[in-house]
C-alpha cells in the first residue's frame, strides 16, 4: 500500500476513473485547454512575436549571413523573403490548436495517431532539449557580459580548469550555471499566464536592442558603419543564387521549432481570428527589424575592431577588452544592456524551449509528466550538453540550424494536409484520448502508416545532403543533393505533405471529408472509451459533466454536435 500511495502521489492531474493504459494518453495538460485558460487576445499574439523577435538568437543569425559572403542588401532581402514565407506557415500549422484548443501532441495525433505520434514528439523534444542548451548557453554569455562589467579581471580571478578541446573556460561555465539557475523559476509559471512575462519581454527587448544598434552606430560612426554597408558581395553567379537561397532557408529555419509547436499558444486563444492575422502580420515586421539591428551591429563591430565579428554578444565582450580602455559609461551601458538580454533569453528559452519540450513529453508519459516537470527535463538536458562547441564557428552555427529543419518539416507537412486536405477541418476531440479500435485515430494499432511513409519520403529526399552536413563535410555526396538540402523547408515539407495527401486519397484513413468545415464530429449522445468521455450516459463521469440538452432533430439545423459539449472545467481534475 506505501508503495501504491507514492506512485499516486507521482501521477500528474487527470480526469477520474482512467484505467490504467488511458492514463497514458491524458492528462490535465494533454487536454484540451479549459474556457478560464483560454486568455491570449490578439495583443497577446502581438507581443510575444515582438519579444520573441527581440533575442540574441535573431540577430546572431542575421550577421552570420554577411560573414558568409553576402553583403547588407542581399542578406536582407533573404530575411525579408524568408520571414514572410513564415508567417503562413505559422498560421497552418497553429490553426488546429487555436480552434479546437488542442497542443501539439493531440494535433499529431490526428495525423500520425495515437502511438504513432510517439516518433515526431521524440524528435521534436530532442531538438527543443538540444537548441534549450544552445539558447542557455547564449544567456550564460550575457551573464559573462554583466559580471565582466563589475569584474573586470573575472577570466583571470577564476583558475580556467577546462580542457583546451572544450573551447570555453571556467568563468563561462560558472555564468552558464548562474543563468540556468535562473531559468528554473520561469519553468514554474503556467502556459496561460506566461502572457504577463512576454508583455514585460516585448518591451525589455526592444529598449535593449534598439540601445545597443544606437550605441553601436555611435561608437563606429554613422558614416563609417553605412559606407561599409555599401560593399559588393564576395559572391557572384550561381555561387551567390545559391548563398541566396540559404540565408532565406536560414530565416525561416530560425522559426520552425516555434512553427512546429505553434498549436501549445494558440490552444490558449479565447478565439481562434485571435491567433491568425496578428501573427501573419507581425512576424515578418518585428523580425525584418530584429534582422536589420543585428547586421548594423555586426557592420558597426568591423569598423570598431576591424575584425568581422557575427556573434553580437562577443561583440559586447570586444568592448570590454582593455585594448578599447573601456570607460565607467561603456561599462554602465553593457551593464544595463546585458542584463536586459539575460531577461530577454530567459522567455525566449521559455518559449522555444522550455515550453515545448513540457508538452511534448507529457505526450510520452502523461501518467507521471506535465508541461512543468517536462521543462524540468529539458533544463536537465541543457546543464548536462556542450552547447558551447555549436558556436565556434559561424558555420558550425549555420549547419545546426540548418539539420534539425528537415526532421521538423517532415512532421509538419503531414500535420497541415490532414487538417486542411484530407479531414478538412474535421476532427472527433474524443477519440484523441481514447483506445477505442473504432476510434478515427486509432489507424492500424495506433500508428497511421501513411503519414510514416510521408515522413521517410520527406526525409529521403534530403537524406544525402542532411548526412554530408552532419558530418561536416567528411562524407561527400554531389552539389545537386546539397541543393536539395538547402531548400529543406520546401522539399521536406511539401514532399511529405504531397506524400500524404496521395496515401490518404488512395487508401482513406477514418473522417475523410471533401468539405471544408471546421467541426468536431464527437458524438456526446453515446458512450465513449477514453479520457475524453463526456457522454450522456458515461458512468465513469457522471459527476463531471452536464448532459446535453434534448433537442429534435427538426430543430437542430445546421448545430454541430460541438455545440452541446459540456464544458470542462478545473473541478473535472484531480491530484
Amino acid at each position: 500500500m506505501e508503495w501504491k500511495a507514492f506512485v499516486q502521489k507521482l501521477e500528474t492531474r487527470r480526469p477520474e476513473g482512467l484505467s490504467v493504459a488511458e492514463m497514458q494518453v491524458a492528462n490535465e495538460d494533454l487536454m484540451p485547454v479549459p474556457p478560464e485558460k483560454r486568455t491570449w487576445t490578439w495583443w497577446n499574439f502581438v507581443s510575444f512575436w515582438i519579444a520573441d523577435g527581440f533575442n540574441l538568437g535573431t540577430f546572431t543569425m542575421t550577421s552570420t549571413l554577411i560573414v558568409s559572403g553576402l553583403n547588407v542588401w542581399q542578406a536582407l532581402i533573404c530575411v525579408v523573403i524568408g520571414y514572410t514565407l513564415v508567417g503562413p506557415y505559422v498560421v497552418l500549422t497553429c490553426r488546429p490548436g487555436a480552434v479546437f484548443n488542442i497542443k501539439f501532441p493531440a494535433v499529431c495525433r490526428t495525423s500520425f495517431g495515437i502511438f504513432g505520434s510517439y516518433w515526431p514528439i521524440i524528435n521534436r523534444v530532442a531538438i527543443a532539449c538540444i537548441w534549450s542548451g544552445v539558447q542557455a548557453w547564449l544567456g550564460g554569455e550575457c551573464v559573462h557580459v554583466f559580471l565582466r562589467t563589475m569584474w573586470r579581471n573575472i577570466d583571470d580571478d577564476i583558475p580556467n580548469t577546462m580542457p583546451a578541446s572544450s573551447q570555453t573556460q571556467s568563468s563561462y561555465i560558472m555564468c552558464y550555471v548562474i543563468y540556468w539557475l535562473l531559468m528554473l523559476p520561469t519553468i514554474w509559471v503556467p502556459l496561460h499566464q506566461l502572457r504577463h512575462l512576454f508583455l514585460v519581454k516585448s518591451i525589455v527587448g526592444p529598449i535593449v536592442g534598439f540601445a545597443l544598434f544606437g550605441w553601436s552606430i555611435r561608437r563606429a560612426g554613422a558614416n563609417n558603419v553605412f559606407s561599409t554597408m555599401q560593399t559588393h558581395a564576395t559572391l557572384e553567379g550561381s555561387d551567390l543564387t545559391w548563398q541566396m537561397l540559404r540565408g532565406i532557408a536560414i530565416a525561416f529555419n530560425n522559426l520552425f521549432p516555434l512553427i512546429v509547436n505553434s498549436p501549445d499558444f494558440a490552444s490558449t486563444a479565447k478565439n481562434p481570428a485571435a491567433a491568425m492575422l496578428p501573427q501573419l502580420i507581425t512576424i515578418p515586421c518585428v523580425f525584418v527589424i530584429t534582422s536589420f539591428i543585428g547586421i548594423v551591429i555586426g557592420q558597426s563591430a568591423q569598423v570598431q575592431f576591424n575584425e568581422k565579428l557575427w556573434d553580437i554578444v562577443a561583440i559586447m565582450n570586444r568592448m570590454l577588452d582593455p585594448d578599447q580602455n573601456p570607460t565607467a559609461a561603456t561599462r554602465a551601458g553593457l551593464w544595463f544592456i546585458s542584463a536586459g538580454f539575460v531577461y530577454v533569453q530567459l522567455l525566449t528559452n521559455v518559449a522555444a524551449n522550455s515550453l515545448a519540450a513540457g508538452c511534448d513529453l507529457t505526450a510520452l508519459c502523461p501518467r507521471f509528466i506535465n508541461i512543468r516537470r517536462g521543462g524540468y527535463v529539458s533544463a536537465l538536458v541543457a546543464i548536462v550538453m556542450n552547447p558551447w562547441l555549436l558556436y565556434k564557428s559561424s558555420t558550425s552555427f549555420l549547419n545546426y540550424l540548418s539539420s534539425f529543419s528537415v526532421l521538423l518539416s517532415c512532421i509538419a507537412g503531414p500535420m497541415a494536409a490532414d487538417y486542411f486536405l484530407v479531414r478538412r477541418g474535421h476532427y472527433r476531440i474524443t477519440d484523441l484520448y481514447s483506445l477505442s479500435k473504432e476510434g478515427w485515430y486509432w489507424y492500424t494499432i495506433g500508428i497511421n502508416w501513411r503519414a510514416y511513409v510521408a515522413y521517410f519520403a520527406g526525409f529521403a529526399i534530403n537524406a544525402p545532403g542532411f548526412i554530408s552536413t552532419c558530418s561536416d563535410g567528411r562524407i561527400n555526396v554531389s552539389t545537386g543533393w546539397k541543393h536539395v538540402f538547402d531548400l529543406a523547408w520546401i522539399t521536406g515539407t511539401f514532399t511529405s505533405a504531397i506524400v500524404y495527401v496521395l496515401c490518404s486519397y488512395a487508401f482513406p484513413p477514418p473522417g475523410v471529408n471533401f468539405r471544408f468545415k471546421e467541426v468536431d464530429e464527437s458524438d456526446f449522445s453515446v458512450k465513449f472509451v477514453g479520457a475524453y468521455n463526456y457522454g450522456i450516459s458515461g458512468e465513469a463521469y457522471e459527476n463531471m459533466h452536464t448532459p446535453a440538452p434534448e433537442v429534435d432533430d427538426k430543430d437542430k439545423g445546421d448545430i454541430t454536435p460541438t455545440e452541446f459539449k459540456p464544458v470542462v472545467t478545473l473541478e473535472d481534475y484531480k491530484y
